[in-house]
């Protein structure tokens, strides 16, 4: 049976009591809550070694938490209950917070209060008797080939910074890499003569996947007359690098990707994830078999993949309503 909930100066101790000497000290906050959940993130980070991404989201959707309760005068977690926790998602309810961020944020506190009871920094759960909100399989938006063509197409005027930006998004559409793994890739990762990139993606998985000439002389153009320029003799073990010479970020290139959609007069919303989407998508229209396409996605479970075919199987549907006598 476990012990009473604990003050967050006890919780202190225990976790050094389970992680000695490898963590640094940590800073003392007016809220348990906060002293609570900088031991939670400290824990995915060094335990569990979730990437730095997956722990900022966490530690993004349990501070709205925290916000919430603290308005509410709750900064100890052995105070709070179902009750606060429902208010919550009442909450963002009126916010207009849909159901996938709803679903994210109560994943993020059943992991949360299940590291507390782990520890006995709490007695209960409040969070083991509420049910996730119902979330509809949205099917991946992606370009049409013409659109992805347009894209993809260089101005007359080229500079090195056009040099990059079209690099990025020719290499974007040949792999289908994520954007995390586009602007982390290091030179030595992408080897131009046997036209693959190294990718180590989730879960510190190794994986290579190949890429057609086009982006290949796209690439060899910016390393050659983009790269150099932005660099000005300073050295940088990354591909793709900033005007001041400092690696890419990923806001930036969210950026990047809707600049361009912009000035090649696509008019709907275009993300680094639309790329990838539509990666998948034209290699399954074209025939490619579907392990082929988990794998140079990078994908754990081939039925993450398989919404592709879905999503191949709804436009093949609307030709045939369209164009068949009885449609």
């Amino acid at each position: 049976m476990k012990s009473p909930a604990v003050s967050a100066d006890r919780a202190f101790y225990l976790f050094n009591i389970h992680f000695p000497a490898r963590l640094p000290v940590l800073k003392k906050h007016a809220s348990e809550l906060t002293d609570c959940l900088d031991l939670f993130l400290q824990y995915l980070t060094v335990q569990r070694r979730l990437a730095a991404n997956t722990v900022d989201s966490y530690g993004s959707d349990l501070r709205f938490f925290i916000t919430f309760l603290d308005k509410k005068k709750i900064n100890r977690p052995e105070e709070i209950t179902g009750k606060h926790v429902r208010a919550f998602f009442q909450d963002a309810f009126k916010r207009d917070i849909g159901s996938r961020s709803n679903a994210r944020r109560l994943a993020a506190l059943r992991a949360f209060f299940d590291f507390l009871l782990s520890r006995d920094m709490v007695s209960a759960s409040p969070v083991a008797d509420i049910d996730p909100p119902k979330i509809g399989r949205s099917l991946p938006g992606d370009l049409s080939v013409t659109e992805v063509d347009r894209l993809l197409a260089l101005p007359e005027k080229t500079t090195p910074l056009i040099l990059r930006n079209h690099a990025m998004l020719h290499l974007l559409y040949a792999t289908g890499i994520r954007v995390s793994e586009l602007v982390n890739l290091p030179v030595n990762g992408c080897s131009i003569s046997s036209g693959h990139v190294r990718i180590l993606g989730k879960g510190n998985k190794e994986r290579m996947v190949p890429f057609h000439a086009a982006a290949g002389e796209k690439i060899q153009d910016y390393l050659d007359r983009g790269r150099p320029a932005l660099l000005k003799n300073r050295p940088s073990p990354y591909l793709f690098v900033s005007n001041r010479g400092k690696p890419m970020t990923r806001n930036r290139f969210w950026q990047i990707i809707h600049e361009s959609a912009t000035a090649a007069g696509i008019t709907r919303k275009v993300s680094p994830h639309t790329l990838r989407h539509s990666f998948a998508t034209h290699l399954l229209a074209g025939g490619a078999d579907l392990r082929s396409v988990q794998m140079m996605l990078g994908h754990a479970d081939i039925s993450t993949t398989q919404i592709y075919t879905h999503v191949d199987t709804s436009r093949l549907k609307a030709i045939h309503q369209r164009f068949h006598p009885r449609g």
